[in-house]
């Protein structure tokens, strides 16, 4: 049942008859319309004006159309209704609105175990986000019941279902399918739609990574030699990677990081030394690291360094400092 191709039989209908009352009886659009109206809703109204035979057959033929109509229309409306249809498609729609509004927001692709700690992660930080998953169901999970998550179903690797999740407003995509190949293609396409989105993508294989990386993703993690480091240096250096854990763990820390890019720093700020921007003594972070244009890093840079386009700080300091960063600089 189509609620669409029933109200187009209605509305077809109505106008027919509409049409065909002006021309046979010579009522007027007012008149025509009024008496196609209780025709087709079968109210049962005497006629606007006695008809001829030949309006009479023409009404007759006409009204057993209705019936098919109606019988049609009530159907696929009730169907609607009693399947939850009409409301899902209501939720749909203002789920596509609330994701059209959307700017600079982080696309997931896979809602998967990888997907869902990337939304965790997320929220916590309360950054704008929309999923792409094909299978519904996951999003009924208890631990996100309470969260108002915007998504899309599909399958991310359709240029279309990108394009609904706003791949051209966005400013990062994170794909976290199982497939490797998935994850090339969606790499391609997200590229090819907005040449300046920044694209983490998650690799199986090894052999994979390059191919992602020459694809278009600035970043290609690998969830299991990321874990086997970490529990390998967790036997070297126990001490060091405990405190990295505790830093990074936004539950049970204060602690956290800021990257500063130079696209972020006010006009007056451009081209000025570390020392003189005025990062420690506005908001008593500390700057350990810069990103060079070439993607190397400096650890500790000196006082005398200067942030080249392309370039970033990376700072750390408690959740106020961080804060007070952010207003300093006018980070949103």
């Amino acid at each position: 049942m189509n609620l669409q191709t029933a109200v187009v039989l209605v509305l077809g209908s109505t106008l027919l008859e509409t049409i065909g009352l002006i021309l046979i009886e010579n009522y007027s659009f007012i008149d025509a319309f009024y008496m196609s109206v209780i025709t087709i809703s079968t109210v049962g109204f005497g006629e606007v004006e006695p008809l001829t035979p030949t309006g009479r057959l023409f009404i007759s033929i006409m009204i057993l159309i209705n019936i098919g109509v109606v019988a049609y229309a009530l159907a696929a409306f009730s169907f609607y209704v009693i399947e939850g249809k009409l409301f899902e498609q209501m939720e749909n729609s203002r789920m596509q609105n609330r994701v059209n509004a959307l700017r600079d927001h982080t696309i997931i692709c896979g809602f998967g175990r990888y997907g869902r700690e990337v939304v965790r992660h997320l929220i916590q930080q309360k950054q704008p986000f929309v999923i792409i998953e094909e299978n519904e169901e996951k999003f009924s999970l208890p631990e996100f019941e309470d969260e108002d998550l915007l998504y899309v179903i599909g399958d991310a690797t359709r240029d279309e279902i990108l394009v609904e999740a706003g791949v051209a407003q966005a400013n990062s995509l994170i794909t976290a399918l199982n497939d490797d190949s998935d994850n090339l293609f969606i790499v391609l396409s997200a590229k090819e739609l907005n040449a300046g989105l920044r694209i983490v993508s998650r690799a199986h294989q090894a052999r994979s990574r390059q191919k992602l990386r020459k694809a278009g993703a600035n970043h290609v993690i690998m969830p299991e030699q990321i874990g086997g480091f970490y529990m390998a240096t967790l036997i070297s250096k126990p001490g060091a990677v405990e405190f990295f854990s505790y830093v990074t763990n936004e539950l049970d820390s204060d602690i956290g990081f800021e990257e500063i890019r130079y696209d972020q720093l006010p006009d007056k700020l451009r081209g000025k030394q570390l020392l003189d921007l005025g990062l420690r003594l506005h908001s008593g972070v500390n700057v350990i690291g810069h990103r060079l244009t070439g993607g190397k890093y400096d650890v500790n840079p000196s006082p005398e360094t200067i942030m080249e386009p392309g370039g970033s700080f990376i700072a750390v300091g408690s959740q106020p400092q961080i804060l007070a960063l952010r207003k300093y600089l006018k980070i949103t």
